[in-house]
C-alpha cells in the first residue's frame, strides 16, 4: 500500500514536471516569435533541466540546442554554454556524430561573433575527432582544413603543414577528391616556404613523387618559379610569376598573405604588394 502511494505521488510530480516542461516551450516559441532572443533562450533552458530531471536526455538536449540557436542571436558566450551542455549530454548517450556538429557551431561562434581564434581551433579539432571516431572521414577533413587555415595564420606553421600533407594524402587516391590534393600541396609548400626556403624545396620533391599529376599543375609551376625568384632575390620576377597565376585562378585572402609574408622575406623588400 506504501509502495503505491508513493508511485502515485511520484507520478503527479512527475506529470507537474511535464506540464512545467510543456509551458516553458511553449513560452520560448512565444518569445521567438516576439524576436525575444534572451527569453526564449532562458525559456528553452528551464524546459532542458526540467526534462533531465525526469531523465528525458535526448529532450533535454534538443532544448539545450533550441536555446544555444536562440541565445546566439543575442548572447553569444551563452549560446556556447547551452550548446556545450547538449554536447554534454550527446557525447555521454555516445551520439558523436550530432555532437560534432555542434562543436563546429561553437568554433563559428569563435570565429564570426567573439573573434578568439585559437578558441575556434580547439573546437574544429575536436569536431575532427569525433568524425574521425564514426569514420566521417570527408567531414573530418573539412574540419581539420579549417584548423590548418587559422594554424597558418597564427604561424604555427608546422600543424598547418602536417594537416595540410595529412588530407593532401587521403585524397590524391580518391578520384572525386584528388583535383583537391594539389590545392593542399601547394598550401603546405607555401608554410614551409615562409619557414625555410630548402625545406619547400624538398617538400616539392616529395610531393612530385607522391603525387606526379601534382607538376603539371599551375600550383607547383608557380612554387618553382617562385623558389627560382627567391634564389635570385628578384623581388620583380616573384610578383611577375604570383601576377600572372592571379589572371587565371584568384588568390584568395589566405594565399594573398602567404605569399606576401614570402615576398617580405626577399632583401630589401619592405611592406609591399603582390601587383
Amino acid at each position: 500500500m506504501m509502495l503505491h502511494v508513493y508511485e502515485l505521488g511520484r507520478s503527479r510530480g512527475n506529470t507537474r514536471v511535464e506540464e512545467a516542461c510543456e509551458m516553458y516551450t511553449r513560452a520560448a516559441n512565444m518569445f521567438k516569435i516576439a524576436k525575444n532572443w534572451n527569453a526564449a533562450g532562458n525559456a528553452f533552458c528551464q524546459a532542458a533541466k526540467l526534462h533531465m530531471q525526469l531523465q528525458s536526455k535526448h529532450d533535454s538536449a534538443t532544448c539545450f540546442v533550441d536555446a544555444g540557436n536562440a541565445y546566439k542571436k543575442a548572447d553569444p558566450q551563452e549560446a556556447i554554454n547551452c550548446l556545450n551542455a547538449a554536447i554534454d549530454i550527446y557525447t555521454d548517450m555516445g551520439r558523436f556524430t550530432i555532437a560534432a556538429k555542434h562543436h563546429i557551431t561553437i568554433a563559428e561562434i569563435y570565429e564570426t561573433e567573439l573573434v578568439d581564434i585559437e578558441k575556434a581551433i580547439a573546437h574544429y579539432e575536436q569536431a575532427a575527432d569525433y568524425y574521425k571516431g564514426e569514420e566521417s572521414n570527408s567531414s573530418a577533413n573539412k574540419c581539420l582544413l579549417k584548423v590548418a587555415t587559422y594554424a597558418a595564420q597564427l604561424e604555427q606553421y608546422q600543424k598547418a603543414v602536417e594537416i595540410y600533407e595529412q588530407v593532401a594524402t587521403s585524397t590524391m587516391d580518391n578520384p572525386l577528391l584528388k583535383y583537391s590534393a594539389k590545392e593542399y600541396f601547394f598550401k603546405a609548400a607555401l608554410c614551409h616556404f615562409i619557414v625555410d626556403e630548402l625545406n619547400a624545396k624538398l617538400a616539392l620533391e616529395k610531393y612530385e613523387e607522391m603525387f606526379p599529376a601534382f607538376t603539371d599543375s599551375r600550383e607547383c609551376k608557380l612554387l618553382k618559379k617562385l623558389l627560382e625568384a627567391y634564389e635570385e632575390q628578384n623581388c620583380e620576377a616573384y610578383t611577375e610569376a604570383v601576377k600572372e597565376f592571379d589572371s587565371i585562378s584568384r588568390l584568395d585572402q589566405w594565399l594573398t598573405t602567404m605569399l606576401l609574408r614570402i615576398k617580405k622575406s626577399i632583401q630589401g623588400e619592405g611592406e609591399g604588394d603582390l601587383k
